[in-house]
């Protein structure tokens, strides 16, 4: 795993001084923040991993000067909360969006909370270090730190997130479930993160650990001894005598002499019997985050290190290429724009830190080419011609299923082609991967039906051809924009400047543009470089500011600001600063013209969603990709741009609701109040949405609506559709990597809340490996699941350090089909090394093995769930004022 030791000491800046700062002011081991409203005051696995990594960061922005600006002082951080938008700012310069490295903390931070919700990871005491399995979790840890870097290095940065928060949670959990810090110790172990380190003073079978308590609080139950040892949970594997329970309510281990509990979960005794020493542990497992953060960050080099936790304001590039023969104009144009964007931004902090290239034609598509060096993108491109001919299809939606799963998220995404998709089976995939990575994707699609040279065409084309394309950039909140091959170079250029970074859409009313009607959207003092795109068959157009000064569609600089034109593609570009308030558009064209209006600002948010579980081992949110019908689900939000440095006098913004709607046609669907969580300079928000929202699976646009410090009106707009999916489906694997010759099982869960529902299940694997599946059609009726298990078979010829992506699709049978819902699964192929295989158990106790889990039953599963009306499963919530609140929750 890592064969040299980097003390602790030698990490960086003095870590301990460090900690001082970060430490909140309150007193791991919940999942996330929202598990507060069950134990106040207590520090959870997500505050653990983001202070960690924010830590690390500030120690390479402290180490390595920023070009162009001064060095950053650590005393300029003395005495303030350490957050990503103030570090940014700092480092960058402000303005400086922090919007991609809080995504992918929050993907690290979810993946370990995973551990606690997941059900082929909950029970498990390996991944807990439970019930004295101390060597076989340290082998888990060491193999999920070793997947981590595998991963990083093959660029593969959402498994390696994945891995990365897996590991820290057992990591953490380490020190809030064994007797570390009972012991007196105030430094991490030593040898935790080192395989080839034996730990030793462990505790055998037969040593007594515990005495009897009856009390929830247990500040004087271990025994004196100086052995390391860890409570039992649960009944799998039973507690031999004498031995330590977890304890809390939920571990029926508690109730077996000797009673009570040792671990440090939380501030509440009704979870952790040592709650008292709740703030010790969490000192410990902050340092033990922080230095396996730096030992990633040693190993990567900061270039990794940065691309692993997207540290970076800027966007990736990535192109989808058609290579066939008639393309010669739209290749040079994807040369001239990337060549340009790396000129431009070289040496700067816009500069793409990851490029993607994926060429297509008929009937092949790929390879993929991913570089961060911008020498070997340009070499790659500039390698690539126009070549053949072929049918007028192209295997293009293959070509950007390739680009999605290798490109990093919240990325832009561009095709350039001037064909229709000849694997249009392939559109809701597509769809649901870019929701999934949130990525946006353009087409810049040359179609002339003029011209037929360099194309042999076989049938009368259909004017519906392009509908994939249309369907997928409303789903990943992109265009699909025509063109000409004379017009196609500068088209391009304006749709480059969109990786400018910092760049969110503004809301429209109505959402359904109408032409000859007035359009409205609304400009905040917080905006710069307001730009109207337009294109279709426009005739006319004007657009008015809130002072009434109005400017057409004549080229060149006006009393607004400059207006471009190429071909039926328009541009207005405002002049800086903008008037705030309500600015109009009316448009004359045939057909309904395409209209977006887009801004630079660094307050924009992110969200998430999920449901509220008390179902053990702890309380909390388990995330979910997008909501479920008939499923009670919080809207969880993150607000960036919040710089805490800013002129006091200008106050704070905020989001006071969100406003939702039906896509495409903008019907209103309700309004939502959005509820603080935490302290206020982390704009973390949660809101409950409405049952009207989630009676059926379409889709919905979410909008931010609040005021600036200056009390003026604020509204941003999420960049892509929320789609609500007809059933919950959830793919699950091993918990630790594959190996070339082996059989993996995985583990599938479907279930419906709204109503009965007859599905077709379907999988598919890339690369082509063997999948066999015992569960292929579920008959479910309202509140009912299926379990099933499928089994994996990787072949001895495997190449070792390479990603499997597993899928399974539900689709709908019968009269009113339902929308398909999509399960993506990515899994490491890992050749095996001595140190990576399982330590010699210490004791025979060690042996025993969690429960069956339905990850682990051998034929499908059918079980009623009470769900829907606030019940999943044997979790119960409700909500207040907007803000979710746990009730009767008693757990690890």
């Amino acid at each position: 795993m890592f064969p040299v030791e980097v003390p602790l000491s030698h990490l960086g800046p003095p870590i301990l001084l460090l900690l001082q700062l970060l430490l909140p002011p309150t007193s791991a081991f919940f999942p996330n923040i929202w598990s507060l409203l069950a134990a106040p005051g207590s520090v959870t696995h997500q505050d653990l991993t983001e202070e960690a990594a924010l830590n690390v960061t500030l120690q390479l922005f402290l180490e390595r000067p920023p070009p162009g600006r001064p060095r950053l002082r650590l005393e300029d951080f003395r005495g303030r909360t350490l957050l990503a938008d103030d570090i940014f700012a700092a480092y960058f310069g402000p303005g400086s969006p922090s919007r991609r490295f809080r995504a992918a903390l929050g993907e690290v931070s979810r993946a370990n909370a995973a551990q606690d919700f997941l059900p082929a990871s909950r029970n498990n005491p390996d991944l807990h270090f439970d019930a004295e399995r101390l060597v076989q979790g340290r082998t888990l840890l060491a193999g999920a730190l070793r997947e981590t870097l595998v991963a990083a290095r093959a660029f593969q940065h959402a498994l390696a997130r994945q891995r990365l928060g897996a590991a820290l949670h057992a990591l953490q959990d380490f020190y809030s479930h064994s007797n570390w810090v009972e012991l007196g110790e105030r430094q991490p172990h030593p040898h935790l993160l080192w395989p080839r380190r034996e730990l030793r003073s462990l505790a055998q079978v037969g040593d007594p650990t515990c005495s009897d308590c009856e009390e929830l609080s247990c500040p004087g139950n271990m025994l004196d001894f100086t052995l390391i040892t860890s409570g039992y949970f649960g009944m799998h594997p039973p507690k031999p005598p004498g031995k330590c329970s977890h304890g809390g309510h939920f571990d029926q281990s508690s109730s077996q002499p000797p009673r009570g509990g040792i671990n440090k979960d939380s501030t509440s005794p009704s979870f952790s019997p040592h709650h008292m020493l709740h703030l010790r542990a969490v000192e410990v497992a902050l340092l033990a985050s922080i230095e396996a953060f730096s030992l990633l960050r040693s190993r990567l080099g900061d270039r990794g290190f940065s691309r692993l936790l997207d540290i970076t304001p800027a966007s990736s590039l990535s192109f989808v290429l058609d290579t066939t023969g008639s393309m010669g104009e739209e290749i040079n144009a994807a040369k001239v724009q990337a060549r340009r964007i790396v000129e431009q931004r070289q040496g700067s902090p816009m500069e793409p830190v990851f490029y993607v290239l994926v060429p297509f034609h008929d009937p092949g598509f790929g390879p993929v080419f991913t570089t961060s060096d911008p020498d070997s993108f340009w070499q790659k491109l500039n390698e690539i011609h126009a070549l053949g001919g072929g049918d007028e299809p192209e295997m293009c939606l293959s070509a950007l299923e390739l680009a999605l799963l290798h490109t990093p998220p919240l990325s832009d995404i561009f095709v350039f082609t001037d064909a229709s998709p000849k694997d249009a089976f392939l559109t809701n995939r597509v769809e649901s991967l870019t929701r999934e990575r949130r990525c946006r994707v353009t087409f810049l699609v040359t179609e002339d039906p003029l011209r037929v040279q360099g194309r042999a065409r076989r049938e009368v084309l259909s004017p519906l051809r392009f509908e994939p394309y249309e369907a997928i950039a409303l789903a990943s909140g992109g265009e699909v924009i025509f063109t000409k091959d004379q017009h196609i170079q500068d088209v391009a250029a304006i749709v480059g400047e969109s990786l400018a970074g910092g760049w969110v859409t503004l809301p429209l009313e109505p959402r359904v543009f109408i032409p000859g009607e007035t359009c409205v959207f609304a400009v905040d003092r917080l905006l710069r470089q307001v730009t109207v795109w337009m294109h279709g068959d426009i005739s006319s157009f004007w657009i008015k500011n809130p002072a009434g000064v109005s400017q057409g569609p004549e080229e060149g600089t006006g009393p607004l600001g400059h207006t471009r034109r190429f071909g039926q593609f328009w541009t207005v570009t405002m002049t800086d600063p903008p008037q705030t308030g309500s600015w109009e558009i009316q448009i004359a064209a045939e057909g309904i013209p395409r209209v977006r209006v887009q801004a630079q600002t660094s307050l924009d948010f992110l969200f998430h969603f999920g449901i509220a579980v008390d179902d053990g081992p702890h309380p909390g949110l388990y995330p979910l990709t997008q909501p479920v019908a008939g499923l009670q689900t919080q809207l969880l939000v993150e607000v960036t741009g919040l710089v805490s440095r800013q002129n006091p006098e200008e106050g704070r913004p905020h989001f006071s609701h969100a406003v939702l709607r039906r896509v495409p046609e903008g019907t209103h669907l309700g309004r939502v109040p959005l509820e603080p969580v935490g302290p206020p300079e982390r704009g973390l928000l949660a809101a409950s949405l409405p049952p009207t929202l989630l009676s059926v699976p379409a889709p919905f646009s979410l909008e931010l609506v609040g005021q600036d410090g200056g009390g003026q009106g604020l509204r941003r707009t999420a960049p892509q559709p929320c789609p609500v999916a007809p059933v919950l489906l959830e793919l699950s694997g091993p918990p630790s990597f594959l190996t070339p010759g082996s059989k993996a099982p995985l583990s599938l869960h479907i279930a419906s809340f709204s109503g009965p529902q007859d599905l077709d299940l379907r999988t598919s694997v890339n690369p082509g490996f063997s999948l066999t599946s015992n569960l292929s059609r579920a008959h479910l009726g309202q509140n009912e699941s299926a379990w099933g298990r499928l089994w994996l078979e990787v072949p001895d010829s495997a190449a070792p350090d390479s990603v499997v992506m597993v899928t399974v699709t539900a689709v709908g049978q019968g009269a009113r089909p339902v929308p398909p819902t999509h399960a993506f699964l990515r899994l490491l192929v890992l050749a095996p090394s001595s140190q990576d295989q399982p330590e010699t158990p210490v004791h025979s106790a060690d042996r025993g093995r969690p429960p069956a889990t339905p990850a682990s039953l051998p034929s499908t599963l059918v079980t009623q769930d009470r769900a829907g009306g606030g019940v999943v499963d044997k979790a119960w919530w409700g909500t207040v004022g907007g803000v979710l609140f746990l009730l009767g929750c008693s757990s690890w």
